[in-house]
């Protein structure tokens, strides 16, 4: 399993790490320590309840994904109706 920095951890919870550096560089130095030190999972899991707050505080700004050239509708089937019985 590839542990990944923390740089690419706070990417992967969608927190911009330069911003959050620049805003709370005592907490970013201590997280990053934090993070050096155990798993990922681990961090995760003690960190839990500070993670959101920190994401809406700086929250990464996300690059539009590029549109598909044309999106392909499915073929809907068509609905056959059987004939009405003859009635003499």
């Amino acid at each position: 399993m590839e542990i990944k920095g923390f740089e690419t951890y706070l990417k992967d919870k969608k927190i911009d790490s330069a911003a959050f550096q620049k805003g709370q560089p005592e907490q970013w130095s201590k997280f990053k320590a934090l993070y050096d030190q155990m798993h990922p999972n681990s961090f995760t899991a003690q960190k839990l309840y500070l993670i959101n707050p920190i994401r809406r505080a700086f929250p990464l700004k996300e690059e539009a994904p590029e549109k598909a050239a044309t999106t392909v509708q499915a073929a809907r089937p068509k609905v056959m109706m059987r004939p009405k019985p003859k009635t003499n």
